[in-house]
């Protein structure tokens, strides 16, 4: 199922805040909250996990934003954006080095908001690597533990990985299939297989790869997933009972 992407929102301005809080609902965002102080953020990311963090530098409690985010880094790995308005160099290096997924300069308007967002979202959206060797671990990072992040008319949302019935290949692309519709990916579905929990997902067919757990029957040379009919690779029938044994 697609969801709105989640957002926690920290500035110990309230009139500012609700400002903020407006316009990303008008970009059809869900806000977790509104918190003046970065001790109830740190706890609002481990009980409500936001999928990012817009946080003020310049917080007015015991610890100041970059404190909070990095508190907020030893529990959780939740995108940050810094809202800034002039720090001093000491502060903005401070909050360059917690590894921020973007400044946004106070005052803004709603599409540098909006920018921002996408920008990081984008950051955490798998894509094609590159010629050179890349990290394990930061592809590992482009898809998170439960969920996914794609456009869908003109916005950024969130798919669970567990809604996910199938993905098949589509050239250089990915078509991602839930109980709700579709969405495409710009990546191909090699990029993607290598990124995905392998406990859920098996490759059967060259050009399928399916979400075991929604399978729901199987004969000699397919599987029927949802309203799909969805073919097997020779020789896979019997990795495929394998698999679904284990679940």
């Amino acid at each position: 199922m697609a969801t709105a992407i989640k957002i926690l929102v920290v500035e110990d301005e309230m009139i500012i805040a609700a400002k903020i809080a407006m316009q990303l609902t008008n970009l059809g965002y869900e806000v977790t909250g509104m918190l003046a102080r970065g001790e109830e953020a740190v706890l609002h990311v481990q009980t409500v996990r936001p999928d990012v963090v817009l946080l003020d530098i310049q917080l007015k409690g015991a610890i100041d934003g970059v404190e909070t985010a990095i508190q907020m880094q030893e529990k959780m790995h939740t995108p940050i954006i810094y809202l800034t308005a002039n720090s001093d160099e000491a502060t903005f290096n401070r909050a360059k080095a917690t590894k921020p997924y973007a400044f946004i300069s106070k005052p803004f308007k709603q599409i540098d908001l909006q920018r921002a967002i996408e920008l990081a979202i984008g950051r955490m959206t798998p894509t094609e690597p590159a010629e050179t060797d890349t990290p394990p671990d930061a592809l590992a990072q482009s898809v998170l533990t439960d969920r996914i992040f794609l456009r869908h008319k003109d916005r950024m949302v969130k798919v669970l990985l567990s809604d996910i019935l199938h993905l098949e290949a589509d050239r250089n692309y990915t078509r991602i299939y839930t109980k709700q519709g579709q969405y495409m990916l710009s990546v191909t579905l090699k990029t993607i297989e290598a990124k995905l929990p392998q406990q859920l997902f098996m490759r059967i067919h060259r050009s399928f790869i399916i979400n075991v757990a929604q399978v729901d029957e199987f004969a000699e040379n397919h599987v029927l997933i949802g309203q799909a009919t969805v073919p097997l690779g020779g020789g896979m029938r019997d990795l495929l009972l394998q698999r679904m044994q284990t679940l």
